[in-house]
């Protein structure tokens, strides 16, 4: 059974740093390219942080300078680091395993509020 399993959500005001992990089990982690996704209330989903199994990143144009997308293969999990955070960051945050285009997971998400 896969599961994706997020943490590190939480309130946290303008400026403000939080890290968010994602636990995979169920899956040959390294194989797979780990992404973190967002997702506002009244908007789509977005992509947010890409790593692929080779280690390769890309971010959305909104985060790049703030947010790190890392991956622990080790430990089955990747984090995002989130720095200088803004109002608008705030979503529910969703890590995603991907393989060869055709498999996807997703975890539960967790709840990321900037906010004063």
């Amino acid at each position: 059974q896969v599961q994706l399993v997020e943490s590190g959500g939480g309130l946290v005001q303008p400026g403000g740093s939080l890290r968010l992990s994602c636990a995979a089990s169920g899956i040959r982690f390294s194989f797979y390219d780990m992404a973190w996704y967002r997702q506002a209330p009244g908007n789509q989903r977005e992509l947010v942080a890409r790593i692929t199994s080779g280690g390769g990143t890309n971010y959305a144009d909104s985060v790049k300078g703030r947010f790190t997308i890392s991956r622990d293969n080790a430990k089955n999990t990747v984090y995002l680091q989130m720095n200088s955070l803004k109002p608008e960051d705030t979503a529910v945050y969703y890590c995603n395993a991907a393989l060869m285009g055709s498999i996807s997971y997703w975890g539960q998400g967790t709840q990321v509020t900037v906010s004063s």
